[in-house]
């Protein structure tokens, strides 16, 4: 086994990205993998964005610093 790190592409847009800069969203529901997408930083970063615009609460005002985002 090799300790090079492996690259593959961004299911975002299609750039190579390396094992160690990737991210990978999951979408589960009641335990059942629905999605799985790698993605490059860049990619990721729009990722969140779009999330917190289309399904984001709003702003926090008295929401106790409570997050529906979990990121492993």
């Amino acid at each position: 086994m090799s300790d090079a790190p492996t690259t593959e592409p961004c299911d975002g847009c299609g750039d190579p990205t390396t094992d160690a800069l990737a991210r990978v969203v999951r979408l589960s529901v009641d335990r059942a993998n629905i999605d799985t997408q790698r993605l490059c930083p860049d990619c990721f970063a729009d990722w969140i964005e779009r999330y917190q615009d289309r399904l984001g609460s709003g702003p926090d005002e008295g929401d106790g610093g409570s997050s529906e985002i979990i990121v492993d």
